[in-house]
């Protein structure tokens, strides 16, 4: 579901934001991350990603968001936890299973989006305490993997398991609250993300 955090009364004005630029550059981010072997730029990788990812909702409180941002944070945050879980996996240390419990949230996420959109039913739900924390369970996984740590399955199971908890708490919120349309009518997606709320 999406929990989307940026100023509604502003978000669907414009097409394109100035936090937006952000949030895109994780895009790069998650390929120099795939791409940047055992040097210092796979630490930098992420966290400038980190980083981006605290500074667009900041930003998006304070100068309002866009329609493409309020859909391309959730996606951009699933595309760099894809890429930085795919090297730990290559890494082989963790299981397959394992690595889809870490980002099981975000697979069911991106199902439930790609489906409310195709049925043109889009839901909101605020932002969660169980979706922030697997997001922190992500980053701190990533960071044991780099630091070579023996905390990398650790952290994966704590994180599978939040991610549980996180996704039966935004269904049930999302059935009982959630809503169809933003402040001015726009339709809101529903991939959980942390664009504002969560930094």
């Amino acid at each position: 579901m999406q929990t989307t955090d940026r100023p509604e009364g502003r978000q669907a004005t414009r097409a394109l934001a100035v936090p937006d630029a952000l949030t895109l550059a994780r895009l790069p981010l998650a390929a120099l991350f795939v791409l940047g072997g055992d040097s210092w730029l796979r630490p930098a990788a992420l966290a400038a990603a980190v980083v981006s990812d605290l500074l667009d909702g900041w930003l998006a409180r304070r100068m309002g968001g866009s329609r493409l941002g309020a859909a391309l944070d959730p996606l951009a945050d699933k595309l760099f936890m894809a890429a930085g879980f795919w090297v730990v996996w290559q890494g082989g240390l963790l299981h397959p299973l394992e690595i889809a419990g870490v980002l099981l949230r975000d697979g069911l996420a991106l199902i439930a989006f790609v489906t409310t959109v195709g049925l043109r039913r889009p839901t909101t739900v605020p932002a969660r305490a169980g979706g922030k924390a697997v997001t922190v369970g992500q980053v701190l996984t990533l960071v044991a993997f780099l630091a070579d740590s023996g905390l990398v399955r650790p952290l994966a199971w704590a994180t599978a398991a939040v991610s549980v908890y996180a996704i039966w708490d935004y269904t049930r919120v999302g059935l009982r609250g959630g809503r169809a349309e933003g402040a001015n009518g726009a339709p809101r997606e529903i991939v959980e993300g942390n664009q504002a709320d969560a930094n």
